[in-house]
Parts: structure tokens; sequence; C-alpha cells
């Protein structure tokens, strides 16, 4: 008689696997659509009435493609800021639905990470909720106040995974304020494929958008589209209508074909020039590069937008070769499949566009002091 295998509980043999308990506190939790919290990185919420929804509600699909607007769902770069002197904060959450992906940790997928900044000391990680499969309800112990005083709090949603509602709780009697304003004021967007909104991240707070962001204290606005972000121009007008310290878009793995590539990344870049003719814009080229005469086609397409801008006086337009991303050691320990960063890929990419970023940033702030 065959012997029924038992699936064991890894929490019951390692303390460190198991979901600490909220304890004994007192908990009121708040709806983080009310004030004081602040949802970023949903640039069109009040358009779309406080959907947690990342495109215009008004876009369709003959304007986009099937998979934006099914990917607009996610909650990729969204995250809800505040301030507290709560000892603990936990999260109540209901997911729209519960991303479950077999090269991608869950708790980046369908998770939460929150980060906490004490007062005159630097941001740092507090913890991660990590859902079980197929979970849909989460009440959860989200961050410990690192001491007694006053922390700006961010909490960063599941980038491959939406949610339907969102409570934060606090310890009652704790404060519950506005968070410290940005150093940047006006969000930085990042456009492109998967590798943009996040997969293979272990946690959303380690996608190298989000790390980025963090670096130069920005809001962030992440349009990451999985397969899905083919360049089309529609979405090109709405970003071009939006206020924005920075662009940076990188959507070669979703063009099909070099061909598409062609037809559509410089047309993409003049729509968002010709609405904002001093935005500094960033350019990749796809971060896995191989010496293969596809991944060279298609480098030298971005390049050429690039070098075509340059040609007709423009000074705030960059590219960065993708060549560069993952650097010369170990390179091929920065991915999972071949393709898709993990946290060693994605932090190689964000320490390497973090000079240029830096420098238009304060090119920028520069600018406008001078005005």
């Amino acid at each position: 008689m065959a012997t029924q295998k038992r699936r064991m509980d890894i929490s019951r043999i390692d303390s460190n696997f198991s979901a600490p308990g909220i304890g004994d506190f007192n908990i009121v939790y708040t709806d983080v659509k009310k004030t004081p919290f602040v949802v970023e990185g949903l640039a069109w919420f009040r358009q779309n009435r406080s959907a947690y929804y990342r495109i215009p509600k008004k876009m369709t699909e003959a304007e986009t493609n099937s998979g934006i607007l099914s990917l607009a769902n996610h909650t990729a770069g969204v995250c809800v800021r505040f301030r507290s002197d709560s000892p603990i904060l936990t999260v109540r959450a209901k997911l729209a639905y519960s991303a479950d992906m077999n090269h991608m940790p869950r708790a980046g997928s369908a998770g939460f990470d929150s980060y906490c900044t004490p007062d005159g000391e630097e941001q740092r990680y507090s913890k991660t909720v990590q859902p079980n499969r197929d979970q849909i309800d989460i009440e959860a112990l989200l961050g410990i106040n690192p001491g007694k005083g006053v922390c700006d709090w961010q909490i960063n949603f599941p980038l491959y995974g939406g949610v339907e509602k969102v409570e934060i709780g606090i310890v009652k009697g704790s404060s519950l304020d506005s968070p410290t304003p940005h150093r940047v004021e006006l969000p930085i967007l990042f456009y492109g494929s998967s590798i943009t909104q996040g997969g293979c991240a272990s946690r959303p707070g380690n996608a190298y958008t989000s790390m980025l962001c963090r670096a130069v204290d920005a809001p962030q606005i992440n349009l990451g589209f999985s397969g899905s972000a083919r360049g089309e121009t529609a979405l090109a007008e709405e970003i071009g209508k939006l206020k924005l310290a920075a662009f940076i878009y990188d959507y070669d793995h979703n063009a099909p074909t070099a061909e598409h590539l062609e037809k559509t990344h410089e047309k993409f870049f003049r729509v968002i020039r010709q609405l904002q003719p001093d935005l500094p814009v960033i350019m990749l080229s796809m971060c896995n590069y191989k010496d293969t005469p596809e991944c060279n086609r298609r480098r030298e397409i971005i390049r050429a937008t690039w070098r075509h801008a340059v040609e007709r006086g423009d000074r705030n337009v960059y590219f960065i070769d993708g060549e560069t991303l993952f650097g010369r050691k170990m390179s091929d320990a920065c991915t999972v499949d071949g393709c898709h960063p993990n946290d060693l890929g994605f932090y190689r990419m964000h320490k390497h566009v973090l000079p240029t970023l830096k420098k238009v940033l304060k090119k920028k702030t520069r600018k406008g002091s001078e005005g």
C-alpha cells in the first residue's frame, strides 16, 4: 500500500517562516483613500474616480491593447505614504486577485512591503507581507517602529496583482499625519515591459524603478505592462500631458519585431517631446543584451532615436546601453530565466541608471531655480 506524502508546514520547523501575530495591540484601521494618507503612483487617480488603475479609464483596446487594459489593474509602483508614531503598523487588504507565477516570489507579485524614515535618520526597510497561494483577504503585521518617535512610512503595493481595498492599522491613540514632502516634487514616470513592471523582484520595493525613486526621493509612476508595452501613440499623448520630473522608457522586449520597434520608438518619443520640450528623457535598450544581429539592430534603433534628437539640438535626452546594466562580473546571476531580473539584477540596473537620473534632476533643478 502506497504511503501518502504529507505536506509539511515549514513554519513549524523554522520560526523565521512563521507569520508574526499582531498581539494584544488595540488597532484602528483607516482606508488609505482617506486623508491624511497620500496614495502615489496613480497618475489619473482623480480622473478615474479613485480606482486602483494605472492608465486613464477612458482608454480603449483600439488605442492600446487588451493586455494593457488588464494589466492596468496591477498596482506596480503604487504606494501609500503617511507619518505616525505608532509602535507597529498593520495592513488589512482585499486583493482583486492574487497573482501567482512560477518564476516570481509571491511576496513580490501579490505582497506589500514597508519602509520607514525616523525623523533625522535614513529611510530603511521594515517588513514584508507575504500572502499565501490564492489568498485574497489579508490582515498582517506590516511595520515595526524602530524607536518611539514619529516616522515617515511608505507602503508599496503588489507588482503583479490588483487591490480592491487597502486599510492601514495603527495602535489606538497614535498620531497619524500627512507625509513629509519628497525632495523631488514631481514624479518620475517609467514606461516599458514586464521588467519595468517589476518582474521578478522578490518584493515590491526591490523593483529597480522603486530603488531609483527611493534613492532620489521622488514619487514614482510605473507604466510597466508585462508583454504588452508596444509604443502606442495614444498612451504617449497621455504621458505627455503629465507634469513629470523625468521620463524613462524601455519597451524593447515587448516590440514583437525590430521593424515594429523602428516604426514606434522615435514616434513615441516625438509625441512626448512635442508636448514637453524640456522634459528629461532617458532611453534604455534591453538589459539582458546578447551579441546577436537581432539585439544589435534593436539597440541601434533606440540609439538612433537618441542621436536624431541630439542632432536636432535636444539637450534633455539620454541613452543608456542595456549591455552595461547588469555589469560585467556575474551578469549571468542577474536573472531568474535569462530575461527577468532578480533582486541582484534590479540592484545593478538601479546602480547604472542612477548617475544619469541624478544628473538630469540636478540639471532640471538648477534650470528651475534660474527661471
